[in-house]
C-alpha cells in the first residue's frame, strides 16, 4: 500500500483552456501540433480568441507535473498520497484550482502571489493532436522561501518519491536543486521529464546540472531525439537514446538511472543496466481518439502509481499505459470516477 504523502510532484500549475480549432488558427499564431511553447507577446491576444471564437471551450486545472500528480492519485484511490507545490494567483482561476485539486485527493500547498494571475495554457487540437502555448503568470513566481517553510518542506521530508516536470527548470531552479540534493541524501527517488524540444535547447546547463540526480528520465521521441542533437551525439535512433542518457553520470550511487521514452503508438522505451526494453502500447481506434493532450502525462501519472507500491518496471509501464490510453479519449487530462486497472 502506498502511504500517506509517499510521492510528491513540485511544478508549474496552469489552467488548461482547451478548444478544437482550425489549421487558420494555428497558422495565424505560428503553433504546430504535438509541441509545447511559452507564450510571447505575439501569442497573448489567443486565449481571449478562443474563449470567443469557439463555442466548446473547457477549462482543466492542468499544468504538466499537476497532470501526473493527480493520474496517479486517481490510480492510486487512496486520499492524501500525492501532494503538489506551486504558484497560483490569488484569482478565481487560483480558487478553481484549488477546488479541483482538493476533489481529486492531492494534498496541494500553493504558494499564492498576490501580483500576477494564475498561469493558464492554451490547448489547441485539431485531429485528435494538440498544441500547448504556456503563459506562466503566477506560475512563473515560485521561490524556493516557499519550499523552505516548515509546513511546506514537511512536505519533501515525507514523501519517498519525488516527480518534477522539465518545464519547472525555467521557473525555480533552485527549489528543483534543493530538493535532489535531498533525494540523494535520503536514499529517495528524484525524477525528472525532458518535457519539451525547447527545454532541452535553452535551458540546457540547467538541465544537466540537475540531470546526474535523476534515478528516471521521463521523455516522448520528439524530446530525445532533441537532447541527442543538443548533445552532438549523432543519432536519432530512440533506443540509443535512451541508453546514453541512463549511462549519464549519477550524483548518487544508490539508485540507477532509468530511461523511459514513450513514442505515441509505438512501443516504450526503457533502457535499464544497459540493456533496452520495449513495451507495446494499447492500440486505439482513430475514431476513438479525442485529443492527445496530457497522454504523456497520464502515462507517467500512471506509471508513478506502481512504482510507489514498488511493482516492477514492467508493471508501472502497463498502468502507465492504461492511464494515457484512458485520457486521450476524453477531452483534456481528465479521467472517469474510478480507474478500472487490474
Amino acid at each position: 500500500m502506498a502511504s500517506d504523502g509517499i510521492l510528491l510532484g513540485m511544478g508549474n500549475p496552469l489552467l488548461d483552456i482547451s478548444s478544437v480549432v482550425d489549421d487558420e488558427f494555428l497558422q495565424k499564431y505560428d503553433l504546430k501540433l504535438n509541441n509545447a511553447i511559452l507564450a510571447e507577446e505575439k501569442h497573448l491576444p489567443m486565449y481571449e480568441e478562443m474563449a470567443k471564437k469557439y463555442n466548446n471551450v473547457e477549462y482543466i486545472a492542468g499544468g504538466a507535473t499537476q497532470n501526473s500528480i493527480k493520474v496517479a492519485q486517481w490510480m492510486l484511490q487512496i486520499p492524501g498520497a500525492t501532494s503538489y507545490m506551486g504558484c497560483i494567483g490569488k484569482d478565481k482561476f487560483g480558487e478553481e484550482m484549488k477546488k479541483n485539486s482538493k476533489l481529486a485527493g492531492v494534498n496541494v500547498h500553493y504558494y499564492e502571489d498576490e501580483s500576477a494571475p494564475t498561469g493558464t495554457c492554451a490547448v489547441c487540437v485539431v485531429g485528435g493532436e494538440r498544441s500547448l502555448v504556456a503563459n506562466l503568470s503566477a506560475a512563473n513566481c515560485y521561490k524556493s522561501e516557499h519550499l523552505k517553510r516548515p509546513e511546506n518542506w514537511a512536505l519533501v521530508e515525507k514523501a519517498k518519491y519525488i516527480y518534477i516536470a522539465g518545464f519547472f527548470l525555467t521557473v525555480s531552479p533552485d527549489s528543483i536543486q534543493l530538493v535532489a540534493e535531498h533525494a540523494a541524501a535520503n536514499d529517495k527517488i528524484f525524477m525528472m521529464n525532458l518535457s519539451a524540444p525547447f527545454i532541452c535547447e535553452f535551458f540546457k546547463d540547467a538541465q544537466e546540472k540537475v540531470l546526474p540526480y535523476m534515478d528516471f528520465v521521463f521523455g516522448n521521441e520528439t524530446e530525445a531525439r532533441t537532447f541527442s542533437k543538443v548533445h552532438g551525439w549523432e543519432t536519432d535512433n530512440v533506443e540509443e537514446i535512451a541508453l546514453k542518457i541512463s549511462r549519464w553520470p549519477k550524483a548518487s550511487g544508490t539508485h540507477k538511472r532509468i530511461t523511459v521514452i514513450t513514442q505515441g503508438a509505438d512501443p516504450v522505451v526503457v533502457a535499464e543496466d544497459g540493456k533496452v526494453k520495449k513495451f507495446p502500447v494499447i492500440r486505439l481506434p482513430k475514431e476513438k481518439l479525442v485529443d492527445t493532450n496530457g497522454a504523456g502525462d497520464a502515462f507517467v501519472g500512471g506509471f508513478l502509481s506502481q512504482l510507489v507500491q514498488e511493482k516492477s518496471i514492467e508493471e508501472s509501464v502497463r498502468a502507465g499505459c492504461y492511464a494515457a490510453n484512458v485520457i486521450i479519449q476524453r477531452s483534456g487530462c481528465t479521467y472517469p470516477e474510478k480507474p478500472d486497472y487490474n
